[in-house]
C-alpha cells in the first residue's frame, strides 16, 4: 500500500537547531561577474570562488572572462557603474581592484591585440590599463621542441609582462608560484587550463592537486579566479575529476534555436551550489548569451531544458 510522503521540515527564517543569544551569521560577501542581468539573477558569486569556463571552441568562455575583467575595472574607475553590474540587486559586494592574467603559451602583446580586435570603445584601454600580466610560457615550453627565443621577453621594460622562471617541477609549479605571488581581492584568469591538460609530462592527480590547492588558497583573499577550458580535450573522467576540484562551472555552448535556423551560444551554471541553491526554479535553465564588439558578452533570455 503507497503511503504518503511526510512532510519536508524547513528551518523558520531566522532560526537554527540550538536557541541561544547570539549575533546572527554575516551575509556571505559576494563579487559581481560584470554580466548584469547574470549578476542581477544570481546576486553575482561567493567571493574567494574558483570558476571553470569550460564549453566548445567559440562559444563564449573567453568573451566572458574578457567581458568581466574589462566591466569590473570600469567600475574601479567610475564606483557608480555597479548599478549597471547588479540592477536591483541586494547584498554585501566586493570589488576586485585589478585583474591578474597568466598565460600558459601567449604573449601580452597577442591577448591585448586580440581584445582590440574584438571589441571597440573603452574596452582594450580599460583592459590594458588596469591588466597584470604574468607570462608562464618559458616554463609551459621548457623541455619542449619549441626554441627557447620564441617564448623569451627580450625586453621585459617594453613587453609590460612579468616572466615567470622556470621552477624545477615544470609548468604546474610555475602556476602555482605565480599566483601565490599575487595580491589579494585581484581577478586572476588562468588561460588556460586547456594548456596544461594536453602538455606533456603534466599529469592529471598533480593538475588536480593543484586545483583543490587553489580551491582552498582562494577563500583567504577573495576576488574571483577563472579557469579557462576548451570541452573534450581531456578524458570525460579527468574532466569530470576538474568539475570537482573547482568551487563553480559555466558551460558554454552552441545550440540551435527552435525559432530560427541560425546558431546561438548558450551558458549554463553546471555547478555552483551557493547560486543554484538561491536561483529561482524557473532560472535554473541555460542563459542565451550574445557577444558583441561594442557591448562585449550580454545575456539576452532565459531558456528551461
Amino acid at each position: 500500500m503507497a503511503t504518503e510522503s511526510p512532510r519536508p521540515f524547513v528551518l523558520p527564517v531566522g532560526g537554527s537547531r540550538t536557541a541561544g543569544p547570539g549575533p546572527a551569521p554575516a551575509a556571505p560577501v559576494r563579487v559581481p561577474t560584470g554580466v548584469p542581468d547574470f549578476d542581477y539573477l544570481t546576486g553575482g558569486l561567493p567571493a574567494g570562488s574558483v570558476v571553470l569556463l569550460f564549453g566548445s571552441a567559440g562559444a563564449g568562455h573567453q568573451e566572458f572572462a574578457f567581458t568581466s575583467a574589462v566591466r569590473l575595472m570600469g567600475r574601479v574607475e567610475d564606483p557608480s557603474l555597479h548599478r549597471v553590474f547588479l540592477g536591483r540587486a541586494k547584498g554585501t559586494f566586493t570589488y576586485p581592484e585589478s585583474v591578474a592574467y597568466l598565460s600558459t603559451s601567449r604573449s601580452r602583446d597577442q591577448i591585448l591585440g586580440e581584445v582590440r580586435a574584438a571589441f571597440d570603445g573603452a574596452y582594450p584601454g580599460l583592459f590594458e590599463e588596469h591588466l597584470e600580466f604574468l607570462d608562464l610560457s618559458p616554463a609551459y615550453f621548457a623541455d619542449t621542441v619549441v626554441p627557447a627565443s620564441w617564448s623569451s621577453q627580450p625586453n621585459r621594460l617594453l613587453s609590460g609582462a612579468a616572466v615567470v622562471n622556470l621552477p624545477a617541477d615544470g609548468p604546474l609549479r610555475a602556476v602555482a608560484e605565480a599566483i601565490d605571488g599575487l595580491d589579494a581581492n585581484q581577478l586572476v584568469i588562468l588561460d588556460s587550463l586547456t594548456d596544461l591538460l594536453v602538455r606533456r609530462g603534466v599529469e592529471a592527480p598533480d593538475l588536480l592537486a593543484l586545483l583543490k590547492g587553489l580551491r582552498r588558497h582562494a577563500k583567504e583573499w577573495g576576488g574571483l579566479v577563472y579557469l579557462v577550458l576548451t570541452e573534450g580535450v581531456a578524458p570525460p573522467a579527468v574532466e569530470q575529476a576538474v568539475l570537482d576540484s573547482v568551487d563553480g562551472a559555466l558551460h558554454f555552448s552552441w545550440v540551435a534555436s527552435p525559432s530560427h535556423s541560425h546558431r546561438q551560444r548558450a551558458m549554463l551554471i553546471e555547478k555552483f551550489l551557493p547560486v543554484l541553491s538561491r536561483l529561482p526554479a524557473e532560472y535554473l535553465g541555460r542563459f542565451v548569451i550574445q557577444v558583441s564588439a561594442r557591448s562585449g558578452l550580454v545575456t539576452t533570455q532565459y531558456e528551461r531544458v
